[in-house]
């Protein structure tokens, strides 16, 4: 009942939101920076683990979150995840009750809240898989979405040297396929989104990357009036 009670909130709430109907992909590999950017860019304070942003009533979407939270309630720190045995890692990650699994099905329930709304959302995961983004980008623009990618890039010994320093360290041999496949994934999202709708960003610098040029793209994309034409029936119906 509580669920269903906060569908219907979203869905009441959603027409007077900021940036409704538009979904950010972010794609990028283990020690991209992809949690920094998106804090640099969309307005998310990483230190509170904040998932919405006042400035541009965006929502993030990330399962990492969730898994971490999972992991310390097991008394699992995050950072053993580079160094522990293989067996153990499936089982965190893989199993159908694991807190990965866990995880997913609460991020799930909360994308299902903010799309009932139609809510503006920034979708932050690593993008080896463009098969299934290419599903999830499907769906959304069934429900009326406008669809982006932000491609966040570095080298693949920077990503190593990252994920070393993480809160939630990956084993190295994880990271580097990873980041091949994401790497691999690029052209596919060119086609997928077309030029125009992805933005690529380089974030191998230790001073961090130079938010200018990409806040300035960012503020067009979010100022572009709804072009997806089952979003503007949908507004249409809910004014």
């Amino acid at each position: 009942m509580k669920t269903v009670k906060l569908f219907e909130q979203f869905i009441a709430e959603g027409i007077h939101d900021k940036n409704i109907l538009k979904a950010f992909f972010m794609a990028g590999g283990p020690g991209s920076g992809k949690s920094y950017v998106a804090g640099g860019l969309f307005g998310f304070e990483q230190e509170n683990l904040q998932t919405v942003s006042s400035s541009t009533g965006l929502k993030i979407i990330n399962s990492d979150q969730a898994f971490e939270f999972e992991l310390k309630k097991m008394d699992i720190n995050p950072k053993d995840l580079a160094t522990m045995d293989p067996e153990l890692f499936n089982q965190l990650t893989g199993a159908v009750d694991s807190p990965r699994a866990k995880a997913k099905r609460i991020t799930n329930l909360k994308k299902k809240l903010y799309t009932g709304g139609r809510l503006g959302m920034v979708i932050d995961g690593t993008g080896d898989n463009s098969d299934s983004i290419a599903r999830k980008k499907e769906e959304l623009e069934e429900l009326g979405y406008d669809t982006y990618m932000l491609f966040v890039n570095t080298s693949l010994n920077v990503a190593l040297a990252r994920n070393a320093k993480r809160s939630r360290s990956l084993p190295e041999d994880l990271v580097t396929s990873t980041w091949q496949a994401v790497q691999n994934n690029l052209g596919k999202f060119q086609a997928e989104f077309g030029i125009q709708n992805l933005i690529i960003m380089d974030n191998s610098e230790d001073s961090g990357p130079d938010f200018n040029k990409i806040e300035k793209e960012i503020n067009k994309v979010l100022k572009r009036p709804i072009q997806n034409p089952i979003g503007k029936q949908w507004i249409k119906e809910n004014q």
